[in-house]
């Protein structure tokens, strides 16, 4: 994960600091396909799903598969950072 966008993915505390969050992760998609990228991996700045279809799709895989949490990752109580963070994890989660 982008360590920005982590950091501010769990700064989310209520609606207003996610519609911040979903505005800054926009940004950064646009950014990212503004660079040059390479065909062979994740798009620039670590963009691996670039349609809306694929980058939904892996939010809701990824939201899915941590529902109970991991080794790595203890999933918040708080529902606006979950959201957050399920977001978060359809640019990179495959």
């Amino acid at each position: 994960m982008a360590e920005p966008l982590r950091e501010l993915a769990d700064s989310v505390a209520d609606e207003a600091t996610f519609l911040v969050f979903i505005a800054v992760l926009a940004a950064d998609s646009k950014m990212s396909r503004a660079l040059e990228a390479s065909p062979y991996g994740p798009n620039a700045l670590g963009w691996e799903n670039t349609t809306i279809d694929r980058f939904l799709e892996a939010a809701a895989a990824w939201g899915e598969a941590t529902i109970e949490g991991l080794e790595s990752y203890e999933a918040p109580s708080n529902h606006w950072r979950r959201a957050a963070h399920i977001l978060l994890a359809g640019k990179f989660y495959e």
